[in-house]
């Protein structure tokens, strides 16, 4: 049994909650920049003095609607500066936070403000609106719902009219560290979402530490544009880390119009998903080729991977630095200048980095961070040092976080970050948060001699074939997906004689290539045959296939008929595959795997 603790865990008191050091904030630092939002073609900031005035207006409206202390408050929105101030309001009001996806259905949205018992809702749009009326007559006890788009935070602190400071700040004072914070529904690969319960103590003191282990990220005067869904708790930690630390948080208008932002905002570091990285590398890619650069892109991407390796172990070759050196500015400069020209590091989680593309972005001069955790641990438990990181690996733990490797390979997680259990479901909560403390993730891994951890695959993904060999599908999926082509990747083979793989392809690259290659049709199903189509997937399978044993590697391969989607529900928000709902909608197609080719 492996086991490795973060040193140097930063104290935090019990009576701290997620205002408390907001309220410092707004008194040492009026005049500091603290959130800015597009206005056209521009980002316009607001003082911390001016961010701290809208949340106490707002909260004071929550508290003249008659929301009570320990009252839940959902929030039904895509990422927005509004979606900021109303967590911080809610808070401040004595209130909890249930945030649901933009993207979820109307059954869930039922589900998660029942279960919750909310008291009140607040819809992005009209259209969101629209999907929660849908189910609204069941849903009694939730007597205020809103649309921001429509004034909702004018119209509620007209309601707070009534309210004195001194009522406020007696109620925002009044939480302590064991209050309930926020109940985060899990996106979940399977199953109806489970609320996991976190208090303000999980969060302040998950906040602490990730500023304990990424200092020199987060600085007065550094900036970071947030595009990932606040609904998501990486999200969520990450608001509060930067606004408790001076960092200007910028809200993108969306990832629709994340290229012009980046260059607008031109922030200091990024926060972000695998997806996002892949997408940038092949964005670049496609317009190297377009302009008849291509071999030349793809060598420096190759150089780019070279260097980091060769510099990881010590030593550089001559020939590497020397091409490093002519490819910095002809290629690279071009990428970084993509991503906003001042971007100094990147954090990654919500799904595996891989090595290629860690490797590649470092090459090409930007480092990413990759961490882990879930929900289920207020998100970070390891992450990756600026001074110190280890590509491959997910880092060491935070400081005060305990991981163990148990007799099965299983993570454990203990520390302040761990939540209280799942809410209304003791018997889930039982199966994985035992009596002594330890979160049990069901995710597989090892610790390497210096304390890093390194993930290796999933319990309840893993692939028994019929010739009893253990395959952890997460390594071959997430090389697939480095593949311009490959959007998703969803590797089969559970009690069959080999492994096989469905391929979903990449709506915005498919066009291309089809038209590159003189073909009729862009359209997944009718290019799901072609030859020229197969050979190109065939070289992301053989990529994938280098990583593991002969036994493990994908042997036949089929296209499905178009792109998963979150909307269809076979993605998760974080853009994780749900496994069975995939499996189950493409049994057809695995079936010809198997029925095509039994060897």
């Amino acid at each position: 049994m492996q086991e490795q603790t973060g040193p140097n865990e930063v104290e935090v008191a019990p009576e701290e909650n997620l205002t408390t050091s907001l309220w410092e904030s707004a008194r040492e630092h009026p005049r500091r920049p603290a959130v800015a939002y597009r206005e056209g073609d521009r980002f316009v900031e607001w003082t911390m003095e001016r961010f701290t005035e809208e949340i106490r207006s707002v909260a004071k409206g929550l508290i003249g609607l008659g929301i009570e202390a320990g009252q839940r408050v959902c929030v039904y929105s895509a990422t927005r500066l509004e979606w900021t101030v109303l967590d911080y309001a809610i808070w401040a009001a004595g209130a909890v936070t249930v945030p649901i996806y933009e993207t979820s259905s109307a059954e869930q949205i039922e589900w998660i403000v029942h279960d919750s018992e909310a008291a009140a809702i607040f819809c992005g749009t009209a259209e969101l609106k629209r999907e929660y009326d849908a189910v609204a007559d069941r849903l009694t006890g939730c007597e205020h719902s809103f649309v921001i788009d429509e004034g909702a935070l004018d119209t509620v602190k007209r309601a707070g009219d009534e309210v004195t400071d001194e009522q406020l700040d007696r109620r925002a004072t009044s939480v302590a560290g064991a209050d309930l914070a926020t109940i985060v529904y899990t996106s979940g690969t399977t199953g109806r979402p489970k609320g996991c319960v976190l208090t303000h103590h999980n969060l302040v003191w998950t906040v602490a530490q990730t500023n304990g282990a990424l200092g020199s990220l987060l600085e007065p005067g550094k900036t970071t544009l947030l595009f990932l869904p606040l609904a998501h708790i990486f999200s969520r930690v990450i608001q509060v880390v930067v606004i408790r630390t001076g960092v200007v948080l910028g809200f993108s208008t969306g990832l629709d119009q994340l290229r012009d932002e980046l260059a607008m905002f031109e922030p200091t570091f990024l926060l972000a998903v695998p997806r996002v990285f892949e997408k940038v590398l092949n964005g670049a890619q496609q317009k190297a080729q377009d302009e008849g650069k291509g071999r030349i892109f793809d060598h420096a991407i190759e150089v780019a991977g070279q260097y980091s390796r060769q510099e990881a172990r010590g030593r550089i070759k001559l020939a590497t630095k020397l091409q490093h050196g002519l490819f910095d500015r002809l290629v690279y400069a071009k990428i970084r200048d993509g991503m906003g020209g001042r971007v100094e590091c990147a954090v990654s989680g919500g799904a595996a980095l891989g090595e290629r593309i860690g490797h590649t972005f470092a090459g090409m001069g930007i480092t990413v961070l990759e961490g882990y955790g879930l929900t289920e641990t207020s998100a970070p438990a390891t992450v990756n040092r600026p001074d110190g990181y280890k590509i491959g690996t997910v880092g060491p733990p935070l400081p005060g976080v305990t991981i163990r490797i148990g007799d099965d390979d299983e993570i454990l997680v203990k520390g302040g970050n761990v939540f209280q259990g799942y809410l209304n479901n003791d018997e889930e909560t039982r199966k994985v948060l035992d009596d002594d403390g330890w979160y049990h993730t069901e995710d597989l891994g090892e610790l390497d001699r210096h304390g890093h951890l390194k993930i290796t695959g999933r319990k309840k993904e893993i692939i028994v074939t019929a010739g009893g060999k253990n395959v952890a599908p997460a390594v071959l999926e997430d090389r697939m997906r480095a593949h311009r082509l490959v959007s998703q990747s969803l590797v089969v083979g559970d009690g069959q004689p080999f492994v096989g793989a469905l391929i979903a392809l990449d709506a915005e690259e498919l066009p291309r290539w089809a038209e590159q290659h003189g073909k009729s049709s862009d359209r997944p199903e009718d290019l799901a045959d072609d030859e020229d189509l197969q050979a190109a997937l065939q070289e992301a399978v053989d990529e994938a296939n280098k990583a593991v044993s002969r036994a493990e590697q994908i042997r036949e391969f089929r296209v499905v008929p178009q792109d998963l989607s979150v909307e269809d529900g076979e993605l998760t928000p974080t853009m994780k595959v749900k496994r069975d709902v995939v499996g189950e909608k493409y049994q057809e197609l695995i079936d010809s795997i198997y029925g095509a080719q039994q060897r």
